[in-house]
């Protein structure tokens, strides 16, 4: 596990419009240990302070004043895969899909318990933090038809060309990967890759198991690998 000293060396960008919430999520932050903090107010901001700073976490607000948060996300994930927590007053099912279905790791409602947001930005942070021992890692390599994962490295081939897969996607594939043949269902995935109950967010397994086929299959509409089992959920097929 990783050290609490290293943990709140981590860097922490906060967006949002409200700078009496930035304010006081800040403080809290910096009582908590923190003492990497940054701040943006805009959606522009955000992505300029994501690329400039590499944080290693981000709470972004959905509403700002310019782009909204769930487009944001989507930008930063053509170059960063730092875990993002969404902060905002929309509850709604369908914007915690977009939400999640945009690369986001967490989500967390208006008006909120700060201590509630401090923790999860501490399990996110830990979570994206985990080294294995050299004993875990030793000759994990996974290989399957013309892919390739190298759980050492975090890479990705498929015939020898590099895939470049989001966070959640490789999570998803290294865990089916891990567990060849069998089915898991939907919330079954969700609570292994999202960490949470599954409670509605079809939408998103969908979209990131989607994904994956465009990425690895041969032909992403009858895939051979990544099987949908009608009812029950989804397998990766390894023969």
């Amino acid at each position: 596990m990783i050290a609490e000293d290293t943990l709140l060396e981590k860097k922490i960008l906060l967006v949002d419009d409200e700078q009496e919430l930035l304010n006081l999520l800040s403080d809290v932050l910096k009582r908590e240990g923190f003492k990497n903090i940054y701040t943006a107010t805009t959606g522009v901001d955000a992505l300029l302070n994501s690329k400039d700073i590499n944080p290693d976490i981000i709470l972004l607000d959905v509403n700002l004043p310019d782009i909204d948060g769930f487009m944001v996300c989507d930008k930063i994930r053509n170059f960063s895969f730092c875990p993002i927590i969404f902060l905002t007053a929309k509850g709604d099912d369908d914007d915690k899909l977009n939400g999640l279905g945009a690369g986001g790791d967490d989500y967390v409602t208006k008006p909120f318990n700060i201590k509630e947001v401090v923790l999860r930005v501490k399990a996110q942070l830990r979570r994206n933090s985990y080294i294995p021992s050299v004993e875990d890692t030793k000759g994990k390599i996974i290989s399957f038809s013309n892919i390739v994962i190298n759980e050492d490295t975090g890479e990705v081939t498929k015939s020898k060309e590099a895939v470049i897969l989001t966070a959640k996607e490789y999570q998803l594939l290294l865990f089916l990967a891990k567990n060849p043949n069998k089915i898991f269902s939907k919330s079954s995935l969700c609570s292994n890759i999202w960490g949470f109950d599954y409670d509605g967010y079809d939408n998103t397994i969908m979209v990131h198991i989607r994904h994956l086929r465009e990425k690895l299959e041969d032909n992403p509409s009858s895939p051979n690998h990544i099987k949908t089992m009608k009812g029950l959920g989804y397998k990766l097929v390894i023969k």
